[in-house]
């Protein structure tokens, strides 16, 4: 992109700009430097991707080291590192795996994707139980997406403006960022609606708070549902990774509006799933289980991809066709690096140390608002934690020329994480984080504020 800012609405920071190029121009080694040249010639460039800040050379725990020895304390991640980078458990059990099993050709199947399906069924909520496997969130999405017009003979699905769901033409569709829709690559899935979403901070439906912009949100979906009548699903994350913090009883009121117009309730759990916000899934905060849940990213403990489609067992229509016939399907290597990944957040209590340690990090965060008039807003749920920067509380106008700075400075520090939708501070550090490593973090966002 030749403007100096990704646009203000996307879940993703920006790529080009001063402030990159000043922090680049202080911080970078000349190996760092030949590495990023070397990756801007040979890959394609697209919008967030290119140019890449910098070139790491280890990531470990919750550390990442670049090329001139830096380590920074990542808080971004992608949402892959819940249990840490490079996890010797993990490590062990991909290796043997490899050497036991280490491909299974499709029209065969393997103990370790039986005994990963099984363990799904276990965990996941209410009666969810009939898996299908893919190798990333964005195929799985699109998975969850053919069996729910599958099961209602109807096509069309129900979404939020603003989401991220995956790149493909179906996940897309249903998404609603700009950058994925936009630009020349034509029209995409047909069908794909979209409703403004429900806020924590700044309501999209002119309302006063989180709860009236619920209900309002809510009253959208029931009436778009019921205008339209022939909507096969309707797909949103819980807690949606802004992050967003939904109102008490609003997925409770959509699980209703959905079985009342007959449309299946997907879940998104691709970057909450698995212990992220305190909770295993994040939908069981509301107390809601959809139709069909979707996991990916941390599934492959940060070192191998791999996604799910969990099911009710009812939506089991597909025995001829193909929803997901693929390659890696029921690939013994990454599913039992998913079956290890669930042993380790189960055996060393990540979902409970998110907890935690989440919650005594939006205690700190409160007094840092107190603090900073910058803040207006702070939010979140585990190790899911948002940052919103305003020039003006009363009209809370985003600050994201502000944000941006902050992020840069806390680079300097040796704190990685991003910003989205251009003034929002996304925390999402590994749940195997320790109270100190956490303060450690949060005096380097103090240092940085007062910096800006």
């Amino acid at each position: 992109m030749s403007n100096d800012a990704t646009p203000a609405q996307s879940e993703s920071d920006t790529n080009v700009s001063a402030e990159r190029r000043g922090w680049a121009a202080r911080n970078l080694d000349e190996t760092a430097r030949a590495v990023l040249a070397e990756d801007e010639r040979f890959f394609l460039r697209q919008s967030v991707s290119t140019p890449c800040l910098n070139a790491i050379v280890k990531a470990e725990g919750i550390f990442l080291v670049d090329t001139a020895g830096r380590r920074y304390m990542d808080f971004h991640g992608n949402n892959v590192h819940h249990i840490g980078y490079g996890h010797q458990r993990l490590k062990r059990a991909i290796t043997e795996q490899m050497d036991a099993l280490p491909f299974t050709p499709r029209r065969y199947t393997a103990a370790p994707a039986v005994a990963l399906a099984k363990k799904l069924a276990e965990i996941t909520p209410g009666s969810l139980g009939k898996v299908l496997f893919t190798t990333g969130g964005s195929d799985a999405v699109e998975v969850a997406i053919k069996i729910a017009r599958t099961a209602t003979g109807r096509y069309k699905t129900l979404s939020f403006w603003d989401a991220f769901h995956g790149a493909g033409f179906g996940s897309a569709a249903v998404g609603g960022e700009a950058l994925f829709r936009s630009g020349r690559i034509g029209p995409l899935m047909p069908g794909a609606e979209h409703v403004a979403p429900f806020s924590s901070y700044r309501c999209p439906y002119g309302t006063a708070s989180a709860e009236e912009s619920g209900a309002a949100c809510a009253r959208m979906i029931d009436y778009v549902l019921g205008r339209e009548g022939d909507v096969a699903a309707f797909i949103a994350e819980p807690i949606r990774a802004v992050p967003y913090i939904p109102p008490p009883g609003f997925w409770a009121e959509v699980r209703r509006i959905c079985d009342r117009h007959g449309t299946l309730l997907i879940f998104d759990e691709i970057p909450t799933g698995l212990g992220r916000t305190g909770k295993l899934f994040a939908c069981e905060h509301a107390g809601v289980v959809p139709d069909i849940l979707v996991l990916g990213k941390a599934l492959g403990g940060g070192i191998l991809p791999i996604a799910a489609v969990i099911a009710r067992p009812e939506l089991d229509v597909g025995a001829d066709y193909a929803f997901g016939h693929y390659t890696h399907e029921k690939n013994p290597v990454t599913a039992e690096a998913a079956l290890t990944t669930i042993a380790i957040i189960q055996d060393e209590r990540l979902v409970e140390n998110a907890a935690r340690i989440g919650a005594e990090a939006l205690e700190r965060l409160k007094g840092i608002m107190a603090k900073h008039a910058i803040v207006g807003d702070v939010r979140g749920k585990g190790l899911l934690l948002g940052i919103e920067l305003v020039s003006d509380r009363q009209s809370k106008t985003p600050a994201a020329a502000a944000a941006e700075k902050v992020m840069y400075k806390a680079l300097e520090h040796g704190l990685s994480f991003k910003t989205t939708f251009g003034n929002i501070l996304t925390l999402t550090p590994p749940l195997t984080i320790t109270s100190a490593q956490m303060n450690s973090a949060i005096d380097i966002l103090d240092q940085s504020l007062a910096s800006v």
